[in-house]
């Protein structure tokens, strides 16, 4: 007999070899009914897979990220099987599971394919799914799977299986369809009930622009027709409030071919929103004992050799900038925190001296493939809200906490209220991949896990997540539209002090090496900004759109009153504009709704009788006449709210 324990803490005892449907079933056939997968001591298995020894067991459904992902993972199989079906002799690259979904890369020859195909696939899948074809699991050698895919002729799967070891490679298969995966999967394609295909892309072998470019397929799949009805309202919304769609549509940024691809370029009222981002954060790091430092967008080789980013990045980096001196070479800074650390050594550090908080709104450059690119929020240069703060041991704690807090100033000041705590620590069966004493990582994990507890975060542990110089909190937060973004991050760095050899003098008269902490609250002012659009529909809060208020005259004959409206309003720190187009005020309306400019004011000859102005809120909401100076108290009480 093996001792099962479950997520109450609750231990039965079953049979070795019994499998998580079997034990689904102890307990009741509803629940069995719904089991996709389960995690069997924190590793996901098959739920007809035998478990042989004493173990933890989760039962995965649905209603479960990890049950859902396995779902999505088989679903792409599904999909490569009807592929299959449809044209026989393609070959397929990989299909894994996704945020919203799955895909699969394929490689159709010299077949035509595109989303006019989609239909016929989308029935086939369903076709297939309806025969309730199980997965089986098989493990086989190297010599096996060679052979295997040799006589199909994939060379995509031969390439990646010259990557695995013997001993680990199996094959799953439904149906007709065999692949090679490590699984795991759900018990049968019969738990698939609605599918969509949801675009088609272009996608090079492995990342690599030097290799043949594939098809990449996407879809989504659901266990019921109608959260498949739902989704698609999902998706219709979602494409509402594309960032990209809606960014042109506000003229906030826009993107030029001659600049050069993931370069974007600010416009006026996108450069007013980032700039009040800045400022309101620039704001608040000065009341929290930030100095602010600004450094070059490009270094000396030599100073990324330093840090390790060259070792990291230089391959796949825009490439060395070489000056009039033979063998002396600059790069576009990757990262800001190497330029922080020489500011740190300018001058001798005291123990009394620290905490140090540097920060920069530093623009970095990265070379991400042109396939990659996304809008505001993969692109090739960008701008981090970076700080780097040096601090001695026993302060770690205390910093984490207050940038915890300052993390959440943000959040809550955007509206950005759904969100979980990721702390990410070592490896506990692997601890050579890390540096640092174990004695620093102690201190520094028992540091941020008291930290999070003490601020109440809601907290996940991932184990093995940590960055290899230390252990770190990201932030995940999901939008109106219940997306996961990672927004905001700290991180401990035992690595950079001792490549660039910084001390500082203790109370002990002897040098120590301070712990660097890295933060960022925004992580990029691009991709921040695409995900905000994303949040509010384009619809900011008062105190950061571009444009609070519109006036808006009835016709030229109140131009005059309109123009010392706004002179008047303006000079009170709001910010606003006038419409003097020779169109109707409906039209005028109509155009500052699709803008999404907050309040309309509307301005005709009884306004001019009266003294007052016509105020409308964007959403087609009429708040009435009132004078300037009320307006103003309005627009000042809910900007400071």
């Amino acid at each position: 007999m093996i001792n099962i324990t479950l997520p109450d803490g609750s231990v039965r005892q079953y049979e070795k070899g019994t499998t998580a449907m079997q034990i689904a079933l102890s307990i009741s056939e509803g629940l069995a009914r719904n089991v996709l997968a389960a995690e069997v001591n924190g590793e996901v298995w098959d739920a007809s897979r035998p478990i042989e020894q004493d173990s933890s067991v989760k039962l995965l459904t649905w209603n479960d990220d990890k049950g859902k992902s396995t779902f999505w993972h088989s679903s792409a199989h599904l999909l490569a099987e009807a592929l299959e079906a449809l044209y026989p002799g393609i070959k397929f690259g990989i299909g894994p599971a996704i945020d919203t979904g799955f895909y699969y890369d394929v490689d159709f020859g010299d077949r035509e394919f595109s989303s006019d195909d989609f239909k016929k696939i989308e029935d086939k899948m369903l076709e297939l799914a309806k025969q309730k074809e199980v997965f089986e699991r098989k493990p086989v050698s190297k010599a096996e799977a060679l052979e295997y895919f040799t006589q199909k002729g994939d060379e995509y799967k031969l390439d990646l299986i010259k990557d695995l070891e013997d001993g680990t490679i199996t094959f799953y298969t439904q149906g007709n369809f065999t692949d090679l995966c490590r699984g795991p999967h759900i018990p049968h394609t019969g738990f698939i009930k609605a599918v969509k295909l949801t675009n088609v892309a272009g996608a090079y072998w492995r990342g690599d622009e030097t290799r043949k470019q594939l098809t990449r397929i996407y879809g989504v799949t659901f266990p019921k027709a109608s959260e498949l009805t739902e989704y698609l309202k999902f998706i219709e919304e979602a494409k509402k409030r594309d960032h990209r769609k809606l960014g042109k549509e506000l003229e906030l940024f826009a993107f030029s071919e001659k600049v050069g691809a993931g370069l974007p370029l600010w416009l006026p009222k996108g450069t007013a929103l980032r700039q009040k981002l800045q400022d309101f954060l620039q704001k608040a790091q000065l009341k929290a004992g930030y100095e602010p430092v600004i450094t070059p967008h490009i270094g000396n080789k030599q100073l990324y050799i330093t840090s390790g980013h060259y070792e990291k990045y230089g391959a796949d980096s825009f490439q060395p900038i070489h000056t009039p001196i033979e063998g002396e070479e600059f790069f576009l800074k990757p990262m800001n925190c190497p330029h922080h650390c020489e500011i740190y050594k300018t001058k001798p550090r005291s123990y009394k001296d620290l905490p140090i908080r540097f920060a920069e709104f530093g623009t970095v450059y990265r070379y991400e493939q042109s396939g990659e690119l996304h809008g505001l929020t993969r692109v090739r240069g960008f701008t981090q809200d970076d700080a780097h703060l040096f601090c001695r041991p026993d302060q770690v704690k205390d910093e984490f906490k207050k940038v915890i807090d300052l993390v959440l100033y943000v959040f809550n000041a955007l509206g950005f209220n759904d969100y979980i705590a990721q702390v990410s620590l070592r490896d506990p069966e692997n601890k050579t991949k890390y540096i640092g004493s174990e004695e620093n990582w102690a201190l520094a994990e028992s540091a941020i896990i008291e930290a999070a507890q003490e601020k109440g975060l809601k907290t996940v542990v991932e184990y093995g997540e940590a960055a290899f110089y230390g252990p770190k909190l990201d932030f995940m937060v999901k939008d109106a539209l219940g997306r996961k973004w990672q927004l905001g991050t700290i991180q401990v760095d035992y690595n950079l002090p001792e490549r660039f050899e910084l001390e500082y003098t203790g109370s002990d008269n002897q040098k120590h090496r301070p712990v660097m902490i890295h933060r960022a609250p925004f992580g990029s002012l691009e991709r921040f900004v695409a995900v905000l659009i994303e949040h509010c529909g384009g619809q900011f809060p008062l105190w950061l759109a571009p444009e609070q208020f519109i006036v808006l005259p009835v016709s030229e004959k109140y131009e005059e009153y309109a123009q010392n409206l706004l002179d008047s309003l303006n000079n009170s720190d709001i910010r606003g504009l006038i419409d003097l187009r020779d169109e109707k005020v409906g039209r005028k309306i109509r155009d500052a709704e699709v803008k999404k400019i907050p309040y309309m004011l509307i301005v005709g000859e009884k306004e001019i009788e009266s003294g007052t102005v016509s105020v409308r809120k964007h959403g087609s909401v009429d708040l009435g006449s009132m004078t300037a100076d009320e307006f103003r108290d309005l627009l000042i009480k809910e900007i400071t709210v």
